[in-house]
């Protein structure tokens, strides 16, 4: 896919950049759009490679997910958060999973949101829908559906970027993902509408936990429904309603709007791939907006690795002295209690940096 030109220097100066620019817009660059039907997949890999490295977001048609699969899923979703309040809360799950609104972590982080947070292992779902839906073999049925499909396409593109990189183990990534013990969670996220809010005469602010300060207000502009952040894992596939919403920047700072495309997905480089490629691949930092008219719902599948899995660059990634490790070895659930201990926009890889005298 053939982008707008852009330095694609990944560097530690390039980050600083990226740094000092974080107040410029722009509204509409196009990302890269990756079609997993394409017979040469040597072309292929170079793409997927290529939009890791250039965005590190991209969107990916044909990637054989029926669009049923993501419609029940979406359907679900929507059946949920047009529950009550109280009802909501009833899905109460052990920490961090179920139903939470506003909160997003533990340090003070707030947003105009709700969500419900599922580990995708089949018997925690299947335990967990009997507190979540009054038809919880549908809802199972669905939520399974759904991972199943967004572990299938993230195994592909980890495929594809492995034999991008020349890395010998083929699976050295999807493995990971697919493992028993896998960390991988699904994440459903409500952005309810303010305006529909404020016209709701009846509208009971002091019962409603989840009406934030901007909905009571009025405010009428676009609100930081979920502030700017990368995600953690190894890789992100979402999908959503057709409700745009989602900004992402650039390695240089820039803001640019990802619109919406059901029932295509859009897959996002977390914090632990970056460190698998030494650097190469940046996280993407994004955020989303919130809509003053329509509620947007987008459905995230977080490919993680097991708590005990040893996260550093693969060997291939490394070679010494011109291109030591950039990352202290640390495991999966370590960075996991390193992420809830910090902000949302926090840099979370820089304890985990290796500090070398030659600049990157």
């Amino acid at each position: 896919m053939i982008v707008p030109s852009l330095n694609t220097d990944t560097s530690m100066n390039s980050k600083a950049t990226r740094t000092k620019r974080k107040t410029k817009e722009e509204t509409t660059m196009a990302i890269p759009r990756i079609d997993l039907s394409m017979e040469n997949r040597s072309e292929l890999s170079e793409q997927v490679v290529k939009a890791c490295e250039e965005f590190g977001i991209f969107k990916v048609v044909n990637h054989k997910v029926p669009r049923e699969v993501i419609l029940r899923m979406e359907e679900e979703g929507a059946e949920f958060f047009a529950k009550t309040s109280s009802e909501k809360q009833q899905a109460s799950l052990p920490n961090p999973f179920g139903y939470g609104c506003n909160n997003i972590g533990n340090n003070g982080d707030v947003g105009d949101l709700e969500y419900l947070l599922l580990h995708t292992n089949p018997l925690f779902i299947s335990q967990s829908s009997k507190s979540i839906s009054n038809h919880p073999n549908k809802f199972s049925g669905a939520v399974n559906d759904y991972i199943e499909g967004a572990k299938r396409v993230a195994c592909e593109i980890l495929d594809l970027v492995v034999e991008g990189l020349g890395v010998q183990d083929k699976f050295a990534l999807s493995k990971l993902i697919k493992d028993v013990q896998s960390d991988s969670v699904l994440r459903i996220n409500h952005y309810p509408p303010n305006m529909n809010k404020i016209k709701q005469s009846t509208w009971d602010w002091d019962m409603d936990p989840c009406a934030t300060s901007s909905s009571k207000l009025g405010n009428t502009n676009n609100a930081i429904g979920f502030g700017e952040h990368s995600d953690p894992q190894i890789l992100t596939i979402m999908s959503s309603n057709d409700v745009a919403g989602l900004q992402a920047t650039t390695h240089h700072g820039i803001w640019f709007t990802v619109p919406p495309d059901p029932p295509h997905f859009f897959v996002m480089v977390g914090d632990a791939l970056q460190v698998f490629t030494n650097g190469r691949f940046t996280s993407v930092r994004h955020r989303v907006l919130t809509n003053t008219l329509k509620a947007r719902m987008s459905m995230m599948y977080f490919g993680a690795p097991p708590l005990n899995w040893w996260i550093t660059p693969l060997p291939e990634m490394v070679s010494s002295p011109q291109n030591p490790s950039r990352y202290k070895p640390f495991t999966w659930g370590q960075y996991k209690k390193a992420v809830y201990s910090l902000r949302l926009g926090d840099s979370r890889l820089d304890q985990f940096k290796v500090h070398h005298d030659t600049p990157y």
